[in-house]
């Protein structure tokens, strides 16, 4: 009816994903669930339970680590509550575990306290390609131990979990120590905290921009082949050079030289990845090289061999658990970038390779890392309270298992169909689903009209395996067929001849009703 001349055309809501956000299809989320599984069963392995907080918590309590506090929608989606308080969804899940173990830690808990957590998380910041306002996260922390073998325990897991999930030889984890890198700047000299944070994010770069780069990021900047500038530090050659020393080996074609020991007095697990040879004799890659070379060089800052001796004893601990150099790397360019890191960073980076939006070949880079973070729990109690963990990027981790093919695929079967050939006789067809359902079997009943040509295209849309079909005559003779798509499919791309069309009929079988459910599964079977 068309609208007379005063009404107004009715208002609708353009259908559309709010910006930032993304729908998921049932493959991605199947995929997911799968990986979650596996990463779940190494971490209870381990003896870490399960813990959940929830999605909001009072903005406050997520504290400093956040935007500006005056503005809390930068960075946070947030509101306001009836009592005019500030509440928050949550921005990562340690924030609000460090929440839950202040307000619970009066003998609740056992100390230390082993947990992980899995769930969503979400920033306000400008969304782009792979970057979403709404992310999962999957996080183990222990708080309570300042023990270095709680770090080091964490990295195994980590390391484990990679293994777990069919990607060994191709991970490394990556660790550092906020107190080396504040003690190399405190021995380059370099006090204001913007160069400071100018410097951490040139050294972030290394792997990327390599020694010259890195070199300009130090000193004046660089301009890239886009012409956009990146203003630099501006340090001396003298700052420049020992920040290098430390990052880099100190000069353009070191490349990390003083990481490398003789092979013939290796204790190590060594991969042929990490090894390389120099006049006829076999280099590997070795934790305790680079510390030995740190403890000389940051000689003058008690807080960088501080950070050392932490380092050395992870690396003890690796060694002995048998996670060699190749696993876990003690390395100079992990720079986390959360404030609240006190001690031991660490990250895990995926070695295998993919493609940059220029079509350049690059690694996939980092899908989880963590750290030790001591003073987060104080922020409610006063009182220092140690704890360390890791957070695995779900979404990307899982995006790289599908770039491997590791990704375990949907192995979920969509669903057999009755279809209704017969509106009267809903009931019937009723009791097949149930009958199927009840020995095991995915089944549904057609819901839409009863022409037979949209039940199949529907059941084709729906890749179902099989569609049974009982009409009048069938229900008389006490019968069912059992059609089978995937089989009538693979036939009929194949017919040439009559005889092979007569053979196509074997895709479609008559059998007693009892019998449905055991020729539905050895049709299943096939």
């Amino acid at each position: 009816m068309p609208l007379a001349m005063n009404e107004k055309k009715p208002t609708r809501p353009k259908a559309r994903v709010a910006k930032g956000f993304r729908d998921i299809d049932a493959d991605e989320l199947r995929g997911t669930r799968a990986m979650l599984e596996t990463i779940q069963r190494v971490y209870e392995s381990y003896g870490f339970d399960p813990v959940e907080q929830p999605f909001i918590e009072y903005t406050d309590a997520l504290g400093k680590f956040l935007p500006d506090q005056d503005r809390p929608n930068a960075g946070v989606f947030s509101f306001q509550d009836e009592d005019a308080q500030w509440l928050s969804l949550r921005y990562d899940l340690t924030a609000p575990l460090a929440r839950y173990v202040a307000e619970n830690n009066q003998g609740q808990l056992p100390a230390p306290f082993r947990s992980y957590r899995q769930g969503w998380v979400f920033r306000n910041e400008k969304p782009g390609p792979g970057r979403f306002r709404q992310f999962m996260q999957f996080d183990a922390d222990t708080v309570g131990s300042a023990n270095p073998a709680a770090d080091a325990e964490v990295c195994m897991m980590a390391a484990d979990t990679m293994e777990a999930l069919g990607i060994g030889g191709q991970y490394r984890v990556n660790i550092g120590n906020r107190k080396v890198l504040d003690g190399v700047l405190d021995v380059a000299l370099v006090e204001d905290p913007t160069q400071r944070l100018t410097v951490l994010r040139a050294i972030d770069k290394l792997d990327r921009l390599g020694f010259k780069g890195v070199w300009q990021l130090l000193q004046e900047g660089r301009t890239d082949e886009s012409g956009a500038k990146t203003p630099g530090a501006n340090l001396s050659d003298n700052s420049a050079k020992i920040i290098l020393d430390f990052v880099h080996g100190g000069n353009e074609g070191a490349n990390l030289a003083y990481c490398w020991s003789k092979a013939s007095s290796a204790t190590h697990d060594i991969s042929d990845e990490q090894k390389h040879e120099n006049a006829g004799e076999q280099y590997y890659y070795d934790n305790f090289a680079v510390l030995e070379k740190w403890r000389v060089l940051l000689q003058a800052s008690a807080v960088a061999q501080e950070g050392i001796t932490e380092l050395e004893q992870m690396a003890q601990m690796l060694r002995n658990a048998g996670f060699g150099s190749q696993r876990a790397q003690i390395t100079p360019q992990i720079v986390r970038g959360l404030e609240y890191y006190t001690g031991p960073v660490f990250e895990c980076e995926l070695l295998m390779e993919t493609k940059d939006e220029d079509g350049h070949t690059v690694r996939f880079g980092s899908v989880g890392g963590g750290g030790r973070y001591d003073d987060l729990v104080a922020r409610f109690t006063g009182q220092q309270v140690p704890a360390t963990g890791f957070s695995i990027g779900v979404s990307r981790l899982y995006s790289a298992l599908k770039l491997a093919g590791k990704a375990r695929t949907a192995t979920t079967l969509a669903p057999v169909v009755v279809t209704v050939m017969d509106k009267d006789r809903q009931g019937d067809y009723w009791r097949m689903v149930r009958t199927l359902r009840a020995a095991g079997v995915r089944a549904e009943m057609y819901m839409g009209t009863s022409n037979m040509g949209k039940q199949m295209k529907y059941a084709d849309k729906r890749n179902a395996p099989l569609v049974v079909i009982q009409g009048g005559d069938e229900k008389a003779a006490g019968q069912v067929q059992i059609k089978d798509l995937r089989l009538g499919s693979e036939l009929a791309a194949n017919i040439e001849t009559r005889e092979e069309y007569s053979a196509q009929r074997l895709a479609q079988v008559t059998v007693p009703e009892e019998a449905l459910v055991a020729e539905v599964k050895k049709m299943l079977a096939r």
